[in-house]
């Protein structure tokens, strides 16, 4: 139907895109549009984020980005059901999506972000 009408299709069903592309239907993938406007985040990168249980490893915390993407922490578990400083260890894309693993701001770093802020 929309190769008669010459009309695009947005879907996030993987099956419906293939056969469309084969007919040479453009296509939009929600999926794709939705992880393309996720925002980059980089090792080193400093966060705040809420705590919102505890890991699965000994000791982590782990909390969600707005967009639902997880963010593991480690030495967090004593920060559950806090607002914390982290910063960014590495980034992991999986099939599932993306992890964000972190690690809690030292009180050295806290000291210096004050200061640079005032």
């Amino acid at each position: 139907l929309a190769k008669m009408l010459g009309a695009k299709i947005i879907t996030n069903d993987f099956n419906l895109n293939k056969v469309a592309e084969l007919q040479g239907v453009p296509v939009l993938n929600l999926n794709e549009l939705a992880n393309a406007l996720k925002p980059v985040v980089l090792p080193g990168e400093k966060m705040n984020i809420f705590i919102a249980k505890e890991g699965k490893e000994s000791n982590q915390g782990v909390g969600y980005l707005d967009d639902g993407t997880m963010v593991v922490v480690d030495n967090a578990k004593k920060t559950i059901n806090r607002q914390v400083d982290v910063i960014v260890t590495s980034v992991l894309q999986t099939t599932a999506g993306r992890m964000i693993f972190a690690k809690l701001k030292d009180n050295s770093e806290r000291e210096e972000l004050k200061m640079a802020r005032h």
